[in-house]
Parts: structure tokens; sequence; C-alpha cells
């Protein structure tokens, strides 16, 4: 085996089982990976100096082919179900070595990164991948050391991403060829059968989401995180289309992180060095931040180029609507670096409700930010489809369910105490439709949204009034500078007040029956901010 590159002087991967590896590539520099990969026929250069790369089959993650080594420690600690998927030690070892011996012979790409821009809750990765560009996600996405503190790190995790093995779901006890396997006793995260580079990135998150919470008493949290010109940290949750990216990246605050956060007793830090975004109709105008960070050193997924040149085509979407670009986050001109804030003191969860039942702006007291996080709701619009404008509810626990190893409640009630010992403002923003529902109503203008953001951030409902909207019992303002007051009730902005009733009460009815799953394990005060049906007359 030859290895090159810079590495600490006791770093060798035959410690992972990989003695038999042609090449070990060390902390190759960004230049270096692109040119291996145009040099292999894996990637292109956009005409922003980008690397463009097509990740085959996956073009997004695949929940159903994660699963979690089930042992003594993660026995009785892991959420088990649907979501954290159980595999024997025996399994995770026989299909570790199987991949092991399949990479004897064949180069590797090995790269020092860590988690975690507090230094008091620092995670060591090292990643192998077989892919160059693979490891140019990792450079990009994952803090990253200077030379002289990768002479000396050691990793506390391992990933190991091989998307050209296969897995036999006789030999290996897989659902199909591709998987994702955490080990939380080996420390290894070991993906193949997909080159979707968002499994090595969610992979390290959902490491987090175990270790901070369970072992630290850090909340760990899917969201973006911004600070003000005095040091105020703001938090964002919301899922997808809900404006989170939007709301985040503003010019007047600098961005901490866009996906993933700690809050530990004294610090909101991001996990990560750098951003995943989206690029699905990306325009300089509409999203300036990230079509500026596209650029050398950047990786481009699953894009489609303008036919005869290299210039992207962001509305061109038949390899997946799921394209993306991986870049540092010192390539958003105000991110700040390190990439940590203060104690919050506002929170916004953000649902794009196109029920038009939700208020554009609402407080929520302790109880009901613990239940609004459990429930993690937003609306989706039906499918194009002639005849079907009905939208559809959806709720993800914590807004990022699909990486929670723990039991929903178990980050809930670790909010609950933070917010008690902080008093933090917290506020439901609805970003979706008023004064009716989708096809009815209009959607909220992003002006007036903002408008909304920043009255909270400056503390302007501190002097306002508020009253308690029926059903739901959230508080509402009754006026806000730049918006019109008719507005903050949504109730007001319907033309049939009792639709708006009965609309109000079959969301109602699905927060409850969502909440069902949840409810055993939720204390009284969760329990007691549910929304009450109320009969219609």
């Amino acid at each position: 085996m030859n290895e090159y590159g810079i590495k600490s002087e006791t770093a060798s991967i035959a410690d992972n089982g990989l003695k038999h590896v042609a090449n070990a590539y060390w902390n190759l520099s960004p230049s270096e990976l692109v040119e291996q990969t145009i040099i292999q026929e894996e990637g292109l250069l956009s005409d922003t100096g980008a690397l463009a790369v097509d990740t085959g089959q996956f073009t997004g993650r695949s929940p159903k082919d994660k699963f979690i080594v089930c042992d003594e420690k993660t026995e009785k600690s892991v959420w088990w179900g649907e979501i954290n998927i159980k595999f024997s030690p025996e399994k995770f070892d026989k299909i570790y070595n199987r991949v092991c011996a399949y990479l004897g012979g064949k180069d590797v790409y090995v790269r020092d990164s860590y988690a975690c821009a507090d230094p008091a809750y620092r995670l060591n990765i090292r990643v192998i991948t077989e892919a160059p560009w693979q490891n140019l996600f990792a450079n990009n996405l994952f803090l990253r050391p200077t030379l002289e503190e990768i002479k000396t790190q050691v990793p506390d995790w391992t990933i190991l991403a091989v998307p050209d093995f296969l897995a036999d779901p006789e030999i290996d006890g897989t659902r199909q060829a591709n998987f994702a396997i955490l080990n939380f006793t080996k420390k290894i995260i070991l993906i193949g059968g997909t080159a979707y580079t968002g499994e090595i990135k969610k992979g390290i998150f959902s490491v987090l989401n175990y270790i901070l919470p369970h072992d630290k008493h850090v909340l760990s949290m899917h969201c973006s995180a911004n600070i003000g010109k005095k040091g105020d940290t703001a938090i964002f949750f919301g899922l997808s289309g809900t404006g989170k990216t939007t709301l985040s990246a503003d010019p007047e605050r600098g961005l901490i992180g866009d996906d993933e956060h700690g809050w530990s007793d004294n610090s909101v830090f991001n996990f990560e060095g750098g951003c995943y975004a989206k690029c699905v109709n990306l325009s300089k105008e509409k999203e300036p931040e990230i079509f500026n960070a596209i650029k050398f050193g950047a990786l481009l997924e699953n894009i489609n180029f303008y036919e005869g040149s290299s210039i992207v085509d962001y509305e061109n979407i038949t390899k997946t609507e799921n394209t993306r670009v991986a870049y540092p986050i010192d390539f958003i001109e105000n991110s700040v670096e390190p990439s940590i804030g203060k104690i919050p003191k506002n929170i916004f969860f953000l649902t794009a409700d196109a029920f038009g039942v939700l208020p554009p702006i609402s407080k929520l007291d302790t109880g009901q930010a613990m239940y609004h996080f459990i429930s993690g709701y937003t609306a989706k619009v039906a499918g194009t489809e002639v005849g079907i404008n009905e939208p559809q509810t959806t709720f993800s626990a914590c807004f990022g369910k699909a990486f929670l190893p723990l039991h929903p409640t178990k980050y809930a009630e670790l909010l609950g105490r933070k917010l008690k010992e902080n008093k933090v403002n917290v506020w439901l923003v609805n970003t979706g439709w008023s004064g009716g529902c989708y096809g009815v109503g209009s959607r909220i203008k992003l002006a007036y949204t903002r408008a909304i953001i920043t009255a909270a951030l400056n503390g302007e409902f501190d002097k306002v009034h508020f009253e308690t909207l029926p059903i739901f019992g959230l508080e509402i303002p009754l006026a806000c500078p730049n918006v019109p007051s008719e507005i903050l009730n949504p109730r007001n902005t319907w033309d049939d007040k009792n639709a708006y009733d009965s609309k109000a009460n079959q969301l109602a009815a699905a927060f409850v029956k969502n909440f069902e799953q949840y409810a055993d394990f939720a204390n009284e005060e969760i329990m007691a901010a549910a929304p009450k049906v109320i009969e219609v007359a």
C-alpha cells in the first residue's frame, strides 16, 4: 500500500482493515481532487469553475436502507422502528469485511476533518471514499483542521463510503444493494451502493443527534442560524419550502450555518463547515449568495448544462429535482468565523400552511413550543393534476424525523428546559396562505414575512397587545410595523368565517392524529398544548 499526502505520523487506514488498497491519497487539496475527478472522467467543470458530477442511480437519500447496529450501547436508547432499523453486530462485521476486501488493489481517498465548531464538542472524523469528488464533498461540508492539527488528529468516527460496492441482501442482511449503517460502538459509518453524498453528511448528523443529547445534554437541531450586529442569535426551523434558507440569509446578519447546529449551555454552534444547497430554479436574482458560491472548489450534483456549453441550466431537472451544490461556508460573504453564536434570543418555527389557518406570526409558550417542535408541521400543495387543489399535511418530528436516533420527546424536553432557563422567544411563522386555503386565498407576501421576522428580532412585539386564537390557542399580535393589521388574525382574512372554522378544525384534528404516535412519551405540559377541536355552529 502506498500513501500520499499530509497525515498524522501514526495514521494508517490499515487500522480500518484497508491494508491491501493500492494507494491511499491523504488530505488532497480541492485542486488535486478536482484534477483527479476530471482525469478519471467522472466530472466536468462548469463555466464558473465548479466541478459537476452525477451521483448515478441515487440522487437522494434512501431512508429505508439506513440501519443502526443494535447492541448493548443502542438497544435500550435508540428509538427503533421505521426510522431506525436494527442491524446485528455480526452482520455489520461481515459486510464491513466484504467492503474492505472489495477495496483491495483499488485507490482510496482519505480526509481528516471534524464536526462541531465549538471546541468543547469537537468530533474528529476520518472520511475514506472510493471517488475523489466524494472526498471533495467531505472537505466542503465538514470543518477543516489546520495542517498542524492534522499531524496529531486521531479520528473519533470513521466514514467509509464505497458507492460501487453492491450488497447482496441474502448474504449481507440489507434490504437491497445500497445501504448506510451506523455502528455506535465501533464508531463507524459504512455506506455502499449509493454515490449520493448526502448520506455522508446526514450520517454524521445522525451520530450527533445521538451523542450530543444523550451523552452531553446538548440539543442537536436541524435548523439554520444567524447572528445580529449586537450579537443576538436567531434560529430558524422549517421543512422544505417554508423559507428557512431565504429568511435566514439576511444581509444585515451574519450566517452561523444553514442546516445543522447544537445548543449547549453557552453557545449555538454549527456542526458543519459548509453548505449543501438545493439548485433547482436557482438564479442570481432569487438567491445571490448561493449563486455566487458556485465557483471553483464547489461541487455540483446531478445538474444539466445548456446544450453545447458548460453553463448550468438550473431549471432542467430531468435527472432529479434534488439538484445540489456543496461548498465551504466561507464561500458565503456574510458567514461568521468561527461558526458560533451566543444563546439564542429568538427561535422561529417556519411553516407553509397551505390551508390558510395559521396566523402569519404567533408567540408560543414553552408547552406549545415543545408540541409544535415535535409536530414539525408544514403543508405541501398537491400535484398539478387538474381538479386536485387540496393541500396535504406534512409532519416531521423536530423538523428532521429521518435523522433522530432518540425518541422525539427527548429532544423536545431538552428544548423546553433550555427555553425556561434562558427565557427565549419562540415564534410560529406561517409563510403559506392567507384569506383561504390554496386555490382560494393567496400566499403571504415575502415582504410581509421579512417585516414580521425583523419586528420579532428588534423586539417590536414587546410593545403591542396580543389576542388568543381559538382552537390552536396561539397568541397573535394586534399590530406589526409594515404589515397590514387585518392579516395578523387569519380568520379575519376569510370571507366565509364558518369555512375558516371548519378548516381550522380539520387541521387541528390532523395535528392531534399525528401526535398520537408520541403521546405515550410526552409529558403533561406538552399534551396540554395540543389544539382543541371545537363545535362549529
